[in-house]
């Protein structure tokens, strides 16, 4: 069995997401204890910024390739292997200014140039399993003020779930500023509680998919 696991969170100590993900990853490994994990962290190592050359590598001649735009294509297409060769994933991604991390959307666009994946309308991994943990540190529930400003769920479903073909379960934790903000004290107790669900809802979104694993294998 071969795991992914995506981190981005530009924090390690009290990163939200990265404790998420934790969850999945260890419920992984008590079921199935000799299972390889690839872990691609883009919070800590991201990618060069070598997109305009992978993309411009799609439609220039062959012999008329840069080193460069050969470079970046090679990327492309490891970034692609690590995900076709694993067999469940974990997505750990927190709202930066309402959407995705840059790091993030530069890791999507690079995969999209890669000849396996470009075409939006074939799904990549069709039907696999996945995990998307997230954070937010307002909150954007409907009756909000914050309500419609979350650009970033409908992106990653729609990227992950509606191109790529994932069966994606959601574990989200919102308020996870509450602590650091005087002005959202009264906040505090719901956001530990939305914490405490976002835990157990990893949790169980993950050993339902070391199960439903278990019975293909």
């Amino acid at each position: 069995m071969k795991f992914f696991r995506l981190d981005s969170s530009i924090h390690i100590e009290g990163s939200v997401t990265r404790a998420l993900a934790d969850v999945v990853e260890q419920e992984w490994i008590r079921e199935f204890p000799d299972a390889e994990f690839v872990h691609r962290d883009l919070g800590l190592h991201q990618l060069p910024s070598v997109w305009p050359d992978a993309e411009a590598r799609r439609v220039a001649p062959e012999d008329a390739l840069t080193d460069e735009q050969r470079a970046a294509s090679a990327l492309a297409a490891e970034l692609v292997d690590e995900l076709l060769t694993s067999d469940a994933y974990i997505f750990a991604v927190p709202m930066y200014n309402f959407g995705v991390p840059h790091q993030v959307k530069q890791w999507i666009d690079m995969i999209i140039t890669d000849s396996r994946a470009c075409d939006v309308n074939i799904p990549l991994l069709p039907g696999r399993p996945a995990v998307l943990v997230e954070a937010r540190g307002g909150g954007y529930t409907p009756g909000t003020p914050r309500e419609g400003w979350n650009h970033a769920t409908p992106y990653l479903e729609r990227v992950l779930g509606d191109i790529w073909g994932l069966d994606v379960s959601l574990a989200t934790a919102e308020l996870t500023m509450a602590h650091a903000y005087p002005a959202m004290a009264d906040l505090r107790d719901l956001a530990r509680e939305q914490l405490a669900e976002a835990h157990a809802s990893a949790g169980r979104h993950a050993l339902g998919i070391a199960k439903g694993l278990g019975q293909r294998a």
